[in-house]
């Protein structure tokens, strides 16, 4: 693990730095599918859904809950700025169980007054908490 390319992993909320550092791996979903990015990849900007973040650094993985937003690809550097971004620790997870929960009751109700969009967004950010912490 040690000769392997390192790039610059930036990931910023609205609120804080999440993380800044070099990394040798980042793994997240956008509304395109799952990628991996390693340095030297090709540029790219792409919209984040809500997802698990696995950062890659010297052969450990952090996982981290991040709840949409974009990314910017280059070939030295990836930027995330994302709505929410937690660490397993920051994670509620009772609150997260409940409020998937919450959304799959809204969602299997075929009541005509729910609101599907809003539910289903609930109910992966719920998910993507709880995959943090496992």
């Amino acid at each position: 693990m040690a000769d392997m390319k390192t790039f610059r992993l930036l990931v910023n909320t609205t609120d804080r730095v999440f993380y800044n550092d070099d990394v040798t791996m980042v793994e997240l979903s956008t509304t395109a599918g799952e990628i991996g990015v390693y340095a030297e990849h090709i540029p790219l900007t792409s919209v984040l859904v809500p997802c698990v973040m696995n950062i890659h650094v010297d052969g450990d993985v952090k996982k981290a809950a991040v709840h949409g937003g974009i990314v910017e690809i280059l070939q030295d550097k990836v930027t995330v700025l994302a709505e929410i971004a937690e660490w397993p620790e920051e994670i509620d997870v009772n609150r997260a169980n409940e409020a998937r929960t919450r959304a799959e009751r809204r969602l299997s109700s075929n009541d005509p007054q729910i609101d599907v969009v809003r539910a289903e967004a609930a109910l992966k950010r719920s998910l993507a908490r709880l995959g943090a912490v496992r």
